[in-house]
């Protein structure tokens, strides 16, 4: 069993264009999240997976690899099933979904997620991190709801649990968007319909649960996210030249 990471990285960004490519810290923004991966000690294979040549150019002519994915996916997991069957990894092998506009998650998750996968038999994980509650009724922050046994019940961008008593404070988790995955799973995926809970939400991962397949979740402390506005990208060449 080998394990893998893959970056989905699209040109198209309608608050950011071009995101993967900005380069204001002297280097591309995709290459921040290449490097940052790499150095994870027990990941096998490090790949891009992108639907625009210009970004698959950058990727390997700084030495690393990428795979050119079909621009018509209707989710980012679509993507990496096709990347996952291009690259030839077998079923059993654990892949890990890194967002291309997030340069510094912390090797801690990455391999939280490993693990989750390695010690249960669900066949895809994810994590979360406690949210305070005055920000859970945010519909941009989705919220997870586990059982004790770290199995996850539902995602929402409604605030819950509702504690109806207002006895239960610190009841609330914000769904951080990492994946783990058997990459037989990713194949799986792409054959399973679009949910009704899934299409209400707008969020794919309630169309595994819909399916009847389980999602192991596990908590972490972070506070971190990806790059989605010029803002965000200001900030991050500030920290790197700082």
């Amino acid at each position: 069993m080998a394990t893998h990471i893959l970056i989905p990285a699209r040109y198209a960004s309608s608050r950011l264009p071009a995101k993967p490519l900005l380069a204001e810290t002297g280097q591309c923004l995709i290459l921040h999240v290449v490097e940052n991966v790499l150095a994870i000690d027990g990941v096998d294979s490090v790949t891009v997976a992108t639907d625009d040549q210009r970004i698959a150019d950058v990727v390997t002519a700084a030495g690393y690899q990428a795979v050119m994915t079909r621009v018509d996916h209707a989710s980012g997991t679509d993507r990496l099933a096709e990347a996952a069957a291009t690259l030839g990894f077998a079923d059993d092998d654990i892949v890990v979904n890194v967002q291309g506009d997030e340069p510094d998650i912390p090797a801690e998750l990455v391999l939280r997620l490993i693990d989750l996968l390695e010690t249960t038999d669900a066949p895809m994980a994810t994590l979360a991190t406690p949210l305070p509650d005055d920000q859970a009724a945010d519909p941009n922050k989705v919220k997870a709801v586990f059982t004790p046994a770290h199995k996850a019940l539902y995602f929402s961008r409604a605030k819950i649990p509702h504690d109806r008593d207002a006895t239960h404070p610190g009841s609330h988790f914000l769904h951080i968007g990492m994946y783990g995955y058997r990459a037989g799973f990713l194949q799986t995926f792409t054959t399973l319909p679009a949910g009704t809970l899934e299409q209400i939400e707008c969020l794919e991962q309630l169309r595994v649960l819909e399916a009847g397949y389980d999602i192991a979740i596990d908590v972490v402390d972070y506070d971190g996210g990806g790059i989605d506005t010029p803002e965000d990208y200001a900030e991050f060449v500030r920290r790197m030249k700082g």
